[in-house]
């Protein structure tokens, strides 16, 4: 049974059409599509159901699916135990992460990764947008969140810590709250899809409504705005680091409460036959968010 013919059928499945598994695949769309015929035709079965709008598996191909995959994840376990640990990652790569984050920790990684994994090629998705890793073919997305139940894997990586943060320009205009409730008479700088931030006071936590004239959709836009002095922001320890060394922003304390922190998770699809790529690129960003000492 030919493995490129079950792979084609595992990531059809997956992406929801063959054009979308030819692409993970780095295949062309008419080598799919012949795969997948010849597999049919080897199993004397139609696995998929082709319309002009839509594919779907049929119920053997929803029987046999499983089948397939294993034997592809099969293919890859054996292939990595031939190439002993001491040969790294290798294969291609593809991960998401935010925009600033990626930016100023995933790239440079990537760029370390590759250079002691010479065999691996990473395809690297900034977005602060939510991606659907699987639709998509992502092997691994890095989030900073709260995460919502879902089927994918998260691996907890690292704290997230956040600040209240302004220039120096806007606290000589406008001085800065001393208490939560007096964020409310400041111009705050938010994320389009949401008004609230969150905060821990004491043992509770509690989220409040703030107001500001700028929002983005992108945390690297309020950044700069929060720099060009438009307001106060609640940005990540590790995105404001450098501008409060350089005293091009300002730290601000709460008396009462201070912003509730996140976590730095990595989220990929499946817990069996995790890839090599995906272990060491996990292990290689968790050992370097670690903290100094």
């Amino acid at each position: 049974m030919d493995l490129a013919a079950l792979a084609v059928l595992v990531e059809t499945a997956s992406a929801g059409s063959l054009a979308g598994a030819a692409r993970r695949l780095r295949i062309t769309p008419m080598t799919a599509t012949r795969l997948l015929a010849a597999l049919e035709h080897e199993l004397g079965v139609r696995l998929v159901q082709r319309t002009t709008r839509s594919l779907s598996l049929t119920a053997e191909g929803q029987a046999f699916l499983p089948h397939a995959q294993a034997l592809v994840e099969g293919e890859a376990v054996a292939l990595a135990s031939l190439r002993g640990t001491a040969a790294g990652a290798s294969g291609l790569l593809r991960l998401t992460a935010s925009l600033a984050f990626g930016r100023q920790v995933v790239a440079p990684l990537a760029v370390e990764f590759m250079r002691a994994n010479p065999e691996v090629k990473i395809d690297l998705l900034l977005t602060d947008s939510l991606v659907d890793i699987v639709a998509e073919g992502i092997d691994l997305a890095v989030r900073i969140a709260d995460l919502a139940d879902s089927s994918l894997i998260a691996k907890r990586l690292a704290d997230n810590p956040r600040l209240l943060v302004a220039s120096p320009a806007y606290i000589d205009r406008f001085g800065v709250p001393t208490e939560l409730a007096g964020l409310q008479r400041h111009e705050c700088l938010t994320v389009s899809a949401s008004s609230h931030w969150d905060f821990r006071s004491g043992d509770m936590s509690r989220r409040i409504k703030v107001l500001g004239r700028f929002t983005a959709n992108s945390i690297d836009a309020i950044h700069e705005a929060c720099r060009g002095g438009l307001g106060i922001a609640n940005l990540s320890h590790w995105d404001v680091q450098q501008d409060l060394k350089e005293g091009a922003l300002v730290s601000i304390s709460l008396a009462d409460a201070y912003p509730e922190p996140l976590s730095i998770w990595a989220v990929y699809p499946s817990r069996r036959m995790v890839p090599a790529k995906v272990r060491l690129f996990i292990d290689a960003l968790s050992g370097h968010l670690k903290p100094r000492g």
